[in-house]
């Protein structure tokens, strides 16, 4: 047979499609994994040893004299956040995944605007696809009033190979001193009490103190990726003395862009010096084999392992059905499961031994642990840990306890369900 040249369209659609295999590829093939192991218990949660290694080998240093006010559900966080960016004086920093076209999304838009158009420089980054059903309006409030807006990873072909990468970060800070993380969002559903399907369950936390500069350093770190552009003023990072009777903790940071295995290794840490109690509040609550075997190892230490998770309101039911699929394991071992009934559960808390907590955007699974930009708060104080514990059993007592027995009886058509979503597990 006479061989013939391939026609200008054909190595067209060869171009394309080996194009778009490259670009899917380098989306949604998970990174690197380095944790080629789960950590094995060598000391308890409350030995410097614990401290030393999560501030030296992964994260920046745990600074002293804090001051960490837990906020409950959109009645206390959104005013609190708002007061803060009205008293803004020098600037505002404001970074945050989900931002939607809402009534709530009006009151912070109208907010930073007032603060830009008084002198204060206001800085805002936005994920691309977080934000995709943002008001429009709103923006150009923004900036018409001179704050600067900006969109992270936005559809360009010059992103392409960084799409799947998203910053999951929700970070809050007001002239270098006041500082806010948590799970919510800027969108209605966070607002009011939980008191129905319509207004989730969050947690938020207003910071005072040295570790301020840590929240602002984080913000900066994905403003520079952005921008190209380092705000180091003095108003950015103030002398801040640490106040009496204040806290330790750290802003924990984790990217693709450097150390994306970092959060997943800190987890990994602090669930393997757990000793009596390991309470998990997960919004998306997908764990990977390590951090299974992480918790099946705490459990035959005789660790008490509880986990809240959402129930039949949720706002991914993909998630749900993947995150189902390994719960044998853990049900067989002791590991109890809780599913929150009234409304969605967004919360996004870790306390272990009643001493270390961790909170702020980061997910119970792989697309925190590798693909998204997050930011987790991690406080070292036994009256703080009691106070979220409070909260982790008011939470249960509105939740459902998942047994071994409802897990084997789950249905064909469930089984089938988890199967596949968890094929796309490391994507949810």
């Amino acid at each position: 047979m006479k061989w013939r040249r391939p026609t200008w369209k054909t190595v067209f659609g060869v171009a394309v499609a080996t194009f778009l295999i490259v670009v899917i590829g380098l989306n949604f093939v998970g990174s690197e994994k380095h944790v080629l192991q789960t950590p094995a218990h060598a000391y308890g949660i409350r030995d410097a040893t614990f401290e030393r290694v999560v501030g030296s080998l992964l994260g920046p240093p745990i600074v002293q004299g804090n001051h960490v006010e837990t906020l409950v559900n959109g009645d206390e966080i959104f005013p609190s956040m708002l007061e803060a960016i009205r008293s803004a004086e020098h600037t505002i920093d404001f970074e945050t995944y989900i931002y939607w076209s809402c009534e709530t999304g009006r009151s912070f838009a109208n907010a930073i605007a007032e603060r830009a158009k008084a002198g204060v420089q206001a800085h805002v980054l936005l994920d691309w696809v977080g934000s995709q059903s943002m008001d429009d309006d709103a923006l150009a409030l923004m900036r018409d009033a001179g704050a600067r807006v900006e969109i992270y990873h936005p559809l360009r072909w010059y992103t392409l190979a960084r799409l799947n990468n998203r910053t999951h970060r929700k970070l809050l800070v007001v002239d270098g001193r006041i500082g806010f993380t948590g799970g919510v969002g800027i969108a209605d559903e966070w607002t009011g009490h939980a008191q129905d399907p319509s207004h989730w369950r969050d947690t938020h936390f207003r910071v005072e103190g040295p570790v301020v500069a840590q929240m602002q350093a984080a913000f900066e770190d994905n403003w520079i990726k952005v921008t190209g552009e380092v705000n180091h003023e003095p108003h950015y990072f103030p002398a801040i003395e640490p106040r009496a009777g204040g806290v330790d903790a750290q802003m924990f940071l984790s990217s693709p862009a450097g150390g994306s295995e970092n959060m997943e290794i800190m987890y990994l840490l602090a669930i393997a010096a757990a000793e009596h109690s390991i309470l998990l509040e997960a919004a998306y609550f997908i764990p990977d084999d390590r951090t299974v075997e992480a918790l099946l190892q705490a459990r035959r230490r005789g660790v008490r392992v509880d986990v809240i998770v959402p129930g039949p309101v949720n706002d991914a039911k993909v998630t749900r059905y993947a995150s189902r699929n390994q719960w044998g394991m853990l049900l067989s071992a002791g590991v109890s499961i809780h599913e929150y009934q009234p409304t969605m559960f967004h919360c996004k808390v870790l306390v272990v031994d009643g001493y270390f907590t961790s909170v702020g955007s980061t997910n119970f699974d792989e697309r925190s642990f590798r693909l998204n930009d997050e930011a987790s708060l991690n406080v070292f104080d036994p009256a703080f840990a009691a106070r979220q514990a409070e909260l982790f059993e008011q939470d249960l007592a509105r939740s459902r306890t998942y047994s071994l027995q409802d897990w084997q009886a789950r249905s064909m058509k469930e089984r089938l369900y988890e199967s596949v979503a968890s094929w796309v597990s490391s994507q949810l």
